[in-house]
């Protein structure tokens, strides 16, 4: 295992991802890929973007970056040296997917629930999906 993917939304549930990916990635010295995918903002979450930033578009990338930037120090502290970050937008499922496939990951690493638990709960979670349609192993964190 030479090439773990975590997908984080920044939940507590990604957190632990992360971390169980970082030492996956440290024991097999292999490559973390850290990847956040954006979907549908609510327009709670809208609002609150665009009060503290003039620009959405500014915004979301702010939030973009600081999920990932809060993911690569967990892992460096937990001593990976390879780690590389990216995004997507679109479905969260789909997009973890088609990185997985494009970045050839030995594995993905995901938190059981992440933001959207209220729908999880009723449409199936990212999570559940990936166990089923994910072309490599998947880990799915408490």
């Amino acid at each position: 295992m030479k090439r773990i993917l975590a997908a984080t939304d920044g939940s507590e549930g990604a957190e632990r991802a992360v971390d169980v990916a970082a030492e996956l990635a440290r024991s097999f010295d292999g490559t973390l890929l850290i990847l956040t995918v954006t979907d549908d903002l609510s327009g709670n979450a809208l609002k609150a973007l665009a009060r503290s930033e003039r620009d959405l578009g500014e915004a979301v990338e702010l939030m973009i970056n600081q999920i990932l930037h809060h993911a690569k120090t967990r892992a460096t502290r937990a001593g990976v040296t390879r780690i590389e970050t990216l995004s997507g937008w679109g479905d969260p499922t789909e997009s973890i997917i088609n990185f997985a496939r494009q970045q050839q990951a030995d594995a993905i690493v995901v938190g059981r629930r992440g933001r959207g638990q209220l729908s999880g709960l009723l449409l199936g979670s990212v999570s559940q999906k990936l166990v089923t349609l994910a072309p490599c192993p998947v880990v799915v964190v408490p």
